[in-house]
């Protein structure tokens, strides 16, 4: 199958092309620190750009206690208004299939959760609006199953479809990534995603709350843009053991570029060799 390339705003992924990003904190903690991610996010990225991602709500944290962010109104406006301002196109999460045709007259492109990743009304919403649909790989599925993600967002008549693997459940509390996974997923045709800051989760792993094991970013990083992947998403924080969300497996902000650059390097030596 001929591989689509999928253009979110000005940003272009396509498992031929250069690797693209998607970035940002893991959930909108306030405006401001929104927009300074965002800055930065936009200074590493240079000419390429990248898609800028933060959550209204994260509905599946560990605790009833944790925060989950401002809500779909507010949290919609703030990343919308970031976006304007940087002139980046945004991407969310949306969790329920009423909330796919409210979040897509903000964002230019959806995000299928993980943990949702089978819910066939949430996928086919999603698909009906016709903006782009990131879905990632539930940690219980094979990569061989994500073909009926796919097939439900064709239904629609949609194609603007990215695949993101961000590791599957290992045991109790921890992920490992199959790096077999970028390749069968690509085959289905549409662009491949590694989630960087995910997939060193340890669900669950500090009791309350998730862990994670930031250490292991890079690497496994390296690992799979060698594999070949369109693109690449990362979790970012000026402060990340103070992060509200997902703060034990986020980059610290300050080392973005860096990051950004190192990524850079494997994919050019790894599309050259294919």
């Amino acid at each position: 199958m001929r591989d689509h390339v999928v253009k979110v705003g000005k940003v272009r992924f396509g498992n031929g092309l250069p690797v693209a990003f998607i970035g940002g904190p893991c959930v909108i903690e306030s405006e401001s620190l929104l927009r300074t991610v965002g800055r930065a996010l936009k200074k590493a990225a240079g000419k390429q750009g990248f898609v800028l991602k933060a959550s209204f709500d994260k509905a599946n944290r560990t605790s009833v206690k944790s925060y989950r962010g401002p809500g779909m109104e507010e949290g919609l406006r703030t990343l919308a208004k970031v976006a304007a301002e940087l002139g980046v196109p945004c991407v969310t999460d949306v969790h329920e299939p009423a909330h796919a045709a409210i979040a897509a007259r903000y964002v230019d492109m959806l995000q299928v959760p993980a943990f949702l990743s089978r819910q066939t009304d949430l996928l086919v919403a999603c698909g009906r609006t016709g903006k782009a649909v990131n879905v990632k790989k539930g940690q219980f599925l094979s990569p061989w199953d994500m073909k009926h993600a796919v097939e439900k967002i064709l239904s629609t008549g949609n194609k603007n479809i990215l695949l993101t693997e961000r590791g599957a459940t290992f045991g109790y509390g921890n992920l490992v990534v199959d790096m077999r996974s970028y390749e069968i997923m690509r085959s289905f045709g549409f662009p491949v995603i590694h989630d960087a800051t995910h997939c060193v989760q340890l669900p669950g792993g500090n009791g309350a709350t998730t862990g994670g094991q930031r250490q292991f970013v890079r690497p496994i990083a390296r690992a799979a843009v060698a594999v070949g992947v369109a693109g690449v998403f990362f979790e970012t924080h000026p402060d990340p053991d103070k992060a509200l969300s997902d703060g034990p497996n986020a980059l610290a902000l300050a080392d973005i570029p860096s990051f950004l650059r190192e990524v850079r390097r494997f994919d050019s030596l790894s599309k050259e060799l294919r």
